[in-house]
This record gives structure tokens, sequence and C-alpha cells, in this order.
């Protein structure tokens, strides 16, 4: 076991059990901080779990890793376009994820679940970088904040924003 902790990335990932990023990233005990959430939506709570790192102990990357037929996004998704809420706290996801559908749904395309998956990734990134405690660490060098997904079919990661 790991007695001292220093991971080299927060990970903000998806609850999808075919996501597992210390698998996905081959790392071991105490190289990551990992988030997940229901398509990476994020609220104070995760935001101060990803700030954890960065502002800590200089953990230099936040990667936010969404992925290929995400259930979460396809369930906000069907929600949001039906205007059928899902039940107890799943409409929490919802909510959160309804910036993604509105730029899925103005992007158009062949899959707009993908569209709105993918939408997720870059606008939680975005949102981490601009962050008021994160940005001045992004502003300086001392913290790179990227998006990625991950694709079920092929095994592989794309960076889709904040890539130097």
């Amino acid at each position: 076991m790991a007695q001292v902790q220093e991971p080299f990335a927060a990970i903000l990932a998806c609850i999808d059990s075919r996501v597992p990023p210390e698998l996905l990233f081959d790392t071991g005990l105490g190289d990551l901080y990992v988030m997940r959430t229901g398509g990476e939506a994020v609220g104070p709570v995760v935001t101060g779990s990803v700030e954890y790192g960065p502002m800590t102990s200089g953990t230099p990357l936040v990667v936010v890793l969404g992925h290929q037929r995400c259930g979460a996004v396809e369930a906000a998704y069907k929600s949001i376009r039906d205007g059928k809420p899902l039940p107890g706290n799943l409409q929490a996801i919802v909510k959160a994820l309804e910036p993604a559908y509105a730029q899925a749904v103005k992007e158009g395309g062949a899959d707009p679940v993908e569209t709105m998956a993918r939408a997720q990734v870059t606008l939680t990134a975005t949102g981490l970088r601009s962050n008021q405690d994160l940005a001045p660490l992004v502003g300086k060098g001392a913290l790179g904040v990227v998006g990625t997904y991950y694709s079920l079919d092929t095994g592989k990661v794309e960076v889709l924003s904040g890539a130097p």
C-alpha cells in the first residue's frame, strides 16, 4: 500500500464502471486524485474536490474524462428533450448537463447524445480552467486542465480541449 500520495493528476470522470481512470491510465496507488460523477456533473463539492490537489499539493494536471455511450448523458438528454424529469437526485445530474444539451442541439450532428457527451467534457474543462481559484494556477503555467474522451470501441483516449 502506498504510504504517501503525490498525485500527478486530478481526474474528474463519469461513474460508468467501464471507464476506471486508474486502469485506463495504468496508474498505481497514490498517483491520481479521482472524482467520479454521473456525466462529469459538477457542483460546489465536486469542484472543491478537483481544486484540492492543485491547491494543496501542487498537482499539475486536471483531466475531465468523458466517454462514448454515456448512460448518464443519454438519460439527461432524453429527460430534457422529452420534458420528463428524472426521479430523486438524478434530476440534479440533468440540471448540471443542461448547458451541454443546449450546445449539442445548437451543433446538431448525426448522434446528438455523443455530441452532448463531448460538449459536457469541453464545457466542464473550460469551467474549471476559468475557476476563480484554478485560473491563476493555469495562468502562470502551474496547472493544465484538459478535456478528454474515451472510446469504448477502440480503448483510446482523445484530447478534446486544453492541450498545449
